[in-house]
């Protein structure tokens, strides 16, 4: 199922019916973050967008959306595009868990066509422009972001694949914001009590399945690239950057290559962030860019993030949940049945477990708590009942207001770690966190009136299979 560059996917994208190529002429703002913030607002299955046209500049063409519905999602993993998100979560989870896959390196590349290595002007190459009004400039914000971990460079699962928003500085300057939970920043730190700049590649317009790998809360030492294989059921395609040992993306349209300078800082922001806020400005790291390196006519992808849902959320939607869920599952094997952390990238996590005893769910939501990504995210954690379906919010709904107690169920834990985007900390980067127990009481508990659950009539699930083949027809 795997796609041979950023161009192919859009191409399935067209015969799926899940492309929409708009030819009239458009400006680059506000009409394109316009166009993708509208297009989310129209449901869970709407197409990617290709705007040909674009006051300003020649030929240009932009890609928003590629990712940015249920039916895209469910493409990019090469499944029919009505694949129920339930179906998607468990396929990912199989395929994550067959990681890794060995890499297959390539001497060249399609996006070596052009090389620029003096005078570079990203104003010149790259079609720039705010997504959102407040935004305090230009910003790459779906780049796959490459670095090495410098006191190991030759463990290739400690190079990191990370998509981090930066924002244009200067015609060859680039500020980055390395969030602290990320790996970037053990790099850059790595690097700085050295003396040293980081070096970095940065590929623009991949396959959505490395994209996907890079914006999954893998474990350090975790290959996303050996990761993007086992999403794509065959080996991801890796060439060697020309000014360092990383290694970047295949089937990228364009690649940057510089290093973050060592020590240096400058004001960066503000930022409409997924939040669904302004992040505000900050002392950030600057990438001195050194080399660019495109495809002729290349497509720029862009990515529209905001109020939930958009594109964003999409993204890194299931692959926040699948690592939890096989993190969790290697604490409680036997209990645990899925988690759904798809919520402002997992700032609420919603963890569907068999009990064992009383207050075993409480300890569920602990374990989420400290894991990779619940150190930085997971403010909140509900807990429910083997038969509730955490991707089905009524029943959570139902959960909630029936089966927990608000002095029983409510465990608040004071000045926890997060990452410093979200708009509740206090002061940035630290908040309460909370797990609410939304499962049936289990003794020594024995509150609560629950011995008789209302069954669903006996045939419901040979129903639901007949009723949606029928609709599908």
């Amino acid at each position: 199922m795997a796609y041979k560059d950023f161009r192919d996917f859009l191409n399935t994208l067209q015969k799926e019916n899940q492309l929409l190529t708009i030819d009239e002429e458009v400006k680059p703002e506000p009409d394109l973050g316009a166009a993708a913030r509208a297009i989310n607002n129209l449901g869970d299955n709407t197409p990617g967008l290709l705007f040909n046209n674009v006051y300003g500049y020649n030929n240009a063409q932009i890609a928003l959306n590629v990712i940015g519905s249920w039916s895209n999602h469910a493409l990019m993993l090469g499944m029919p595009k009505n694949t129920p998100v339930k179906e998607q979560f468990f396929e990912f989870a199989k395929r994550y868990s067959e990681a890794p896959v060995p890499v297959q390196r390539e001497e060249s590349a399609p996006f070596h066509e052009c090389e620029i290595t003096e005078d570079i002007n990203l104003f010149d190459i790259l079609p720039l422009f705010r997504i959102n009004q407040g935004d305090g400039g230009f910003y790459l914000d779906k780049a796959c972001v490459i670095s090495r971990d410098v006191t190991d460079p030759d463990h290739f699962g400690k190079q990191n694949v990370g998509i981090y928003r930066m924002q244009v500085k200067g015609k060859d300057r680039l500020g980055i914001q390395p969030v602290p939970q990320h790996d970037i920043a053990i790099h850059l730190k790595q690097a700085e009590e050295r003396g040293e700049n980081l070096k970095v590649a940065i590929a623009l317009g991949c396959e959505p399945v490395i994209t996907t790998a890079a914006s999954t809360p893998l474990l350090y030492d975790q290959s996303e690239y050996e990761m993007a294989g086992a999403l794509q059921q065959e080996p991801y395609k890796i060439v060697k950057a020309k000014l360092s040992n990383l290694d970047i993306p295949w089937g990228a349209e364009v690649v940057l290559e510089g290093e973050i300078l060592a020590g240096e800082r400058e004001y960066e922001g503000p930022f409409g962030e997924f939040t669904g806020h302004y992040s505000g400005g900050r002392s950030m790291p600057i990438i001195q860019i050194k080399g660019v390196y495109h495809r002729k006519n290349p497509i720029f992808e862009h990515l529209y993030l905001g109020m939930p849902w958009t594109e964003c959320d999409y993204m890194i939607g299931i692959n926040t949940c699948v690592p939890l869920y096989q993190q969790l599952k290697e604490a409680f094997p036997e209990e645990i049945v899925a988690v759904n952390a798809m919520y402002t990238h997992g700032l609420i996590a919603i963890v569907s477990t068999k009990s064992r005893y009383g207050g075993f769910a409480k300890a569920v939501g602990m374990r989420a708590l400290t894991t990779p990504h619940g150190l930085g995210y997971c403010k909140m954690v509900i807990v429910v009942d083997e038969d509730v379906d955490p991707f089905n919010l009524p029943q959570v709904m139902w959960a909630l207001s029936t089966k927990m107690h608000p002095k029983h169920d409510a465990v608040q834990i004071p000045d926890l770690s997060v990452l410093p985007l979200d708009p509740g900390s206090n002061p940035a980067g630290i908040t309460h966190k909370m797990i609410l127990d939304a499962t049936t009481p289990k003794a020594p508990e024995t509150r609560g009136h629950y011995s008789q659950p209302l069954d669903e009539p006996l045939t419901t699930k040979e129903w639901e299979k007949k009723l949606q083949d029928m609709l599908s027809k």
